[in-house]
């Protein structure tokens, strides 16, 4: 992959630090010997209910951040950075002692997780491949030329404003302007950066995601050799992970289309995106106040990032509950090519060091260890149908594999036929780059 934004890769201890909480960095630049990564990722389908299917190809690969083999339920590590749906709940853990790097662990869990007493923590088999970040165009789509426009929609409201849509000519675009047309705003990786000497979950041992009602608010504890005796830590509602998003979707294509949604608990902001691809041409909409394709804001947000983007309008803010899609962007698509509406809601980011910053700064502080929690949660829906989630017929962007999941639980449409497969932006973006 071709990364089309920098991003942060701590270099020394003092940063190490530093992605752990800045109030850390004001006081020490000592690290902890031991660092816990917990990320918490909350996924559902618009309109449809909460089904345990295989994670897989097609829609579900793509949606989930690549595939995990064997029986349905099963996660690799990292699918909590994706967009996954199936299985809707993700726990990612990464640990990492530097007084016994690379050695098993184990994390007691509170019985209301209902997965056991402990999760194991186990070393990667091999160094995994650099994942890609938010906004990355894979490699061979820079080796040539692409074809084709990108028109940029932005703003909740019935109408189209003055000055849309935005258009890059991707045949004509200079290299800099194709990258930021996919990376658009975006903030530094701050998850663990995983190699040998990290103990992971999920994991070959085990990899089975959380039952519907489970939870993590409780007591946990991290037990190993050379793990700190002291290192217990409780979980608080704000960071268990987040309820699934109840979005419904209103209105044809031909039309402004409203989004609207319940609250989430404990979301600090929401972001709302929708792409369709008309011939050679892809149409991006986002629910924010900026000219951007937002490709880089599916993904977690430190807390005050999400502020300051609140405050800029680039995020809507946590009291929002509903946001209208210009008329007619996506009508010249046809019923074939129907727009995907995606939407983040952002639960923020916790951290947890031991022993607490003392009140006095100038009083010595050697952290033991630091726990980081993330948590976020995040919806698809197919619009241009009035059920909100139901998908149109399979057109432009679609893959044969997805026709089984997809089209499960939907009646037949008013031809008689069965629903077609939803449609893959993984395809569209390959449609509209010519390939």
């Amino acid at each position: 992959m071709t990364p089309l934004h920098a991003f942060v890769r701590p270099a020394a201890l003092a940063a190490s630090l530093c992605l752990l909480g800045a109030a850390a960095c004001a006081q020490t630049a000592k690290t902890p010997k031991t660092q816990l990564w917990i990320d918490l990722s909350t996924g559902s389908m618009a309109g449809m209910p909460e089904m345990d299917m295989p994670v897989g190809g097609g829609l579900m690969g793509m949606m989930g951040g690549g595939r995990a083999p064997g029986m349905a339920g099963q996660t690799s590590y990292g699918m909590a950075r994706g967009m996954s749906i199936m299985p809707p709940r993700i726990i990612d853990i990464a640990l990492y002692n530097s007084l016994r790097p690379g050695v098993e662990a184990r994390q007691a869990i509170p019985p209301g997780l209902r997965m056991g007493e402990s999760l194991p923590l186990l070393p990667p088999k091999a160094q995994p491949a650099e994942r890609a970040e938010p906004g990355d165009v894979p490699e061979q789509y820079s080796r040539e030329q692409p074809k084709g426009r990108i028109l940029i929609y932005w703003g909740c409201g019935t109408e189209v404003r003055a000055g849309q849509p935005r258009v890059l000519d991707l045949a004509r675009a200079r290299p800099a302007d194709f990258a930021q047309a996919f990376a658009g705003r975006a903030v530094p990786e701050r998850g663990a950066r995983v190699g040998p000497g990290h103990a992971l979950y999920p994991n070959e041992r085990a990899s089975l995601t959380v039952p519907r009602d489970g939870s993590l608010v409780g007591e946990h504890q991290v037990l190993g050799e050379g793990v700190p005796a002291s290192m217990r830590f409780a979980l608080a509602s704000a960071q268990d992970l987040m309820p699934p998003i109840d979005l419904r979707t209103t209105g044809r294509v031909q039309d402004s289309m409203a989004a609207q949604w319940q609250s989430v608990r404990h979301a600090r902001a929401y972001y709302l995106h929708a792409m369709a691809q008309q011939g050679d041409d892809m149409v991006m909409w986002s629910s924010a106040e900026t000219p951007d394709t937002g490709m880089g804001l599916f993904d977690y947000l430190p807390n005050a990032t999400i502020e300051r983007w609140v405050k800029e309008r680039v995020l809507l803010p946590a009291e929002a509950t509903q946001c209208a899609i210009p008329k007619g962007i996506f009508a010249a698509g046809g019923r074939d090519a129907a727009p995907m509406l995606r939407m983040m809601a952002y639960g923020g980011e916790s951290h947890i060091v031991h022993p607490p910053r003392p009140a006095d700064p100038k009083a010595p502080w050697t952290p033991e260890w630091a726990v980081r929690v993330r948590v976020k949660a995040h919806t698809l829906a197919m619009l241009g149908e009035e059920a909100g989630g139901a998908a149109p017929r399979g057109g432009l962007g679609t893959d044969p594999q997805e026709s089984a999941p997809a089209a499960a639980g939907r009646p037949a449409d008013d031809q008689g036929a069965a629903p077609g497969p939803l449609l893959n932006p993984g395809s569209l973006l390959r449609g509209i780059l010519g390939r």
